[in-house]
């Protein structure tokens, strides 16, 4: 398939304003009750699904929902908890670390800065974008694989690498649109915009989109 030709600006415009028709207050799927609970559920969300790490942390996050009381449990309780989700023993140990750290450096608060986040145990750029979008309103946009595909797969923000598309989203989605943009995104690409099937019959920016062909309703 060739290379989606850019959308212009007034499509990329119009796509958001629909969006934000659509759905003025987007949420994200992951559950969590403070800045904290949020921090741990996206490290945990890390290959694998929101569901899944919902399931999970229902039950953990009722016991220990500061860093003082995760670090008490300890690793071995925690990874009981979270056994269901993949890679959770080396999560388990992350989760252990990083509430220490937010304690030891942070005053037991998730800091307000991408460096800081950055420097905690399993947190990455994807992570520390989402956290200071949804906790502190920041106009980040994690680049995750649905957004990877729509940014290349729709024209948006055609690129080769996550931190491409990131830095293409970034600079074409409007001002007014970046608050909400990574929320946007994410839920289209996994309901609509799917990576092996694209239901391009029932989506809303079908007629802006440059992904060819398009998907026809099934009979």
């Amino acid at each position: 398939m060739a290379k989606a030709s850019r959308l212009k600006p007034q499509e990329i415009e119009e796509m958001f304003r629909r969006f934000q028709t659509s759905n003025p207050e987007p949420r994200g799927e992951l559950h969590f009750v403070n800045h904290f609970t949020l921090l741990v559920a996206v490290v945990l969300s890390a290959q694998a699904t929101d569901e899944g790490v919902n399931r999970a942390t229902k039950l953990l996050f009722a016991i220990a929902d500061t860093p003082e009381r995760m670090v008490a449990l300890g690793e071995d309780t925690v990874r009981d908890y979270i056994k269901t989700i993949g890679l959770f023993r080396g999560k388990a140990k992350n989760v252990i670390a990083l509430s220490q750290q937010l304690i030891d450096k942070h005053g037991g608060k998730v800091p307000d800065d991408r460096e800081a986040l950055e420097a905690l145990p399993g947190v990455g750029r994807k992570t520390a974008n989402v956290v200071l979008n949804i906790a502190f309103g920041h106009p980040t946009i994690a680049v995750d694989t649905h957004l990877f595909r729509l940014g290349n797969r729709t024209g948006l923000a055609p690129g080769k690498t996550p931190i491409e598309v990131e830095a293409g989203l970034l600079k074409t989605v409007p001002k007014a649109y970046t608050r909400h943009a990574h929320h946007w995104l994410i839920l289209h690409g996994r309901y609509i915009c799917k990576a092996r099937k694209p239901e391009c019959y029932r989506c809303l920016i079908s007629d802006l989109c440059r992904f060819i062909p398009k998907t026809p309703e099934p009979i």
